[in-house]
């Protein structure tokens, strides 16, 4: 019987998972085709040049045209594919620096970085990247370092507003992470649990700043695996408390996502299905597991999802998700004069 599922209405489910190599295998076929899947990412990993991947994406579209297919690709040291014509794209830090000696021309240039990234990943299938990075850079975070834009929370807010619209511009939506900020904290939360003491007030003036001032501009927030002890005893991205700041103080109506379960940092909810039941309980509309087939397995086989109006709500919000106008193929792509130019302002930013 041919299970896979193509039908004009979009029913993507709450659970985003990785594939293993290159091309499907049998088990990323079935954890594709679940009924609890709405998402694939993508890591270095499955890509070896652009037709391997476009292949890849081809294929996992003939499984699913309901799940969303997503990667990490900021610029700087987060960039998944950078091989085989890909524009390697700035850490976003040096935006903040361009900012420092002429704002204009930063977020031109920011502008310009968010088009090529959207537009070179849309040529190759994929409908989201988990972009931009509204942590505020205080020097002290090595896993956020060169990722954040500037230590300034209203640099940070129009440089992240020129990068989405420039994403826009590609046909691209934007993620904003990691609600309400991980620049503070020293820990890498992949391998810790960071605490940060500040008090409500003063993280919702600094780092949850750009949050309020970016408004509608976002389409997706994704919380951080960091504790906030003077809110909340929960990490964020388990956390209602933060979700209810996140919806109701800042009318945010688009996805939330959690970061990767299979984190350090998510390791407080206890079992990988308990800490995914959590974050759907507390808030978010997907929850994200990766670099751990057998975990993603006990989530898909344990995890209770029924159909209320919760679920058919975030359902709908991660329909917006995907992409509403045709990509430009790759070679179309590189004969536009829009992109020729957004390549040329690329370029000598990170000749700079």
């Amino acid at each position: 019987m041919n299970t896979r599922t193509h039908s004009p209405v979009k029913t993507p489910g709450p659970v985003m998972v990785d594939i293993e190599g290159f091309a499907l295998n049998a088990d990323d076929i079935r954890r594709i085709r679940h009924p609890l899947t709405g998402g694939v990412i993508l890591f270095t990993r499955n890509f070896q040049d652009r037709a391997q991947l476009m292949a890849l994406t081809q294929a996992i579209r003939n499984e699913r045209d309901d799940v969303l297919i997503a990667v990490d690709h900021e610029g700087g040291r987060v960039q998944r594919f950078r091989e085989d014509g890909f524009t390697h794209l700035p850490a976003m830090r040096q935006l903040g620096r361009l900012w420092d000696h002429d704002p204009v021309i930063a977020c031109k240039a920011a502008t310009a970085t968010g088009y090529v990234l959207a537009t070179e990943l849309r040529a190759c299938g994929i409908d989201l990247s988990f972009t931009p990075v509204l942590d505020l850079d205080y020097g002290e975070s090595g896993v956020i370092g060169d990722r954040a834009f500037h230590s300034e929370p209203r640099v940070v807010t129009r440089l992240a507003q020129s990068v989405n619209y420039g994403l826009a511009l590609g046909g691209m939506a934007n993620c904003g992470k990691h609600f309400p900020g991980h620049g503070f904290v020293k820990e890498d939360s992949h391998h810790e649990l960071p605490v940060d003491n500040r008090s409500l007030e003063e993280i919702l003036e600094k780092d949850a700043a750009p949050y309020f001032w970016l408004g509608i501009g976002l389409a997706a927030v994704m919380p951080a695996h960091v504790i906030y002890p003077q809110v909340d005893p929960n990490p964020a991205g388990f956390s209602s408390k933060w979700m209810t700041i996140l919806r109701q103080e800042l009318g945010f109506d688009g996805v939330i996502f959690s970061d990767d379960l299979s984190m350090e940092g998510a390791r407080f909810a206890g079992s990988v299905v308990e800490g995914a039941r959590a974050a759907l309980k507390a808030g978010c509309d997907m929850v994200l597991i990766c670099n751990s087939p057998d975990k993603a397995d006990e989530i898909l086989s344990g995890l209770e999802y029924p159909q209320d109006e919760a679920a058919r709500r975030s359902q709908a919000r991660l329909v917006r998700l995907f992409p509403q106008q045709k990509a430009l193929d790759w070679d179309a792509l590189h004969k536009e004069a829009q992109y020729r130019q957004a390549i040329e302002a690329v370029s000598a930013l990170m000749q700079s």
